[in-house]
């Protein structure tokens, strides 16, 4: 691993220590980038060293930005999320400027973390191919126990259109769903 990027990484995680939210005794945004980072190794085990980065930075400083002070609904939910990939790119450019990347490499990392040419670019997507992993992992069953199946089942569908056919056909060889969830990941 090289050293700049090894000091992003660090960088990441010191920030994400600082959560006051804690899963399991840990900072939340700190267990999720690991887990980020783990899958990231376990799903693309040659992704370039620019993924690897936005894949562990994917949340940092997530709890900044708080949900409730956007307004209710889908609108206000979406508009959440593209500050959250915003001011997620913007943390995470700003340590790799400090690490010495280039110009380039820091741009192509703020892509991916705001999502941008997902579904046409194979970096963002397998970043998102991670993110919807991670979330099936590791956050699916205690979402599934607070919401009603009709929630649940829109949430599956919606996880599913955003990833790759490999992605969803992965989803299906590794994850025992049961058939009304697993149809969304079938082509």
């Amino acid at each position: 691993m090289s050293a700049r990027k090894q000091a992003v990484l660090d960088a990441i995680d010191a920030a994400n220590r600082q959560d006051p939210n804690l899963d399991d005794g840990q900072p939340v945004e700190l267990l999720y980038g690991q887990r980020m980072s783990a899958e990231m190794d376990r799903l693309f085990p040659n992704a370039s060293e620019i993924l690897q980065i936005a894949a562990r930075g994917q949340h940092v400083e997530r709890w900044k930005l708080a949900r409730n002070e956007y307004p209710e609904g889908r609108a206000g939910y979406l508009a959440w999320r593209k500050a959250q990939g915003v001011h997620h790119a913007e943390v995470v450019m700003g340590m790799m400027t400090n690490a010495g990347y280039d110009a380039y490499d820091i741009d192509t990392a703020g892509r991916m973390l705001r999502k941008q040419g997902i579904k046409r670019d194979d970096e963002v997507q397998a970043l998102e191919d991670v993110i919807c992993f991670v979330f099936l992992k590791w956050y699916f069953a205690p979402f599934a126990e607070k919401h009603s199946a009709e929630k649940i089942q829109s949430i599956v569908e919606k996880t599913a259109r955003k990833m790759s056919a490999d992605g969803r056909a992965r989803v299906l060889s590794e994850f025992d769903l049961p058939d009304h969830l697993a149809a969304a990941f079938q082509d």
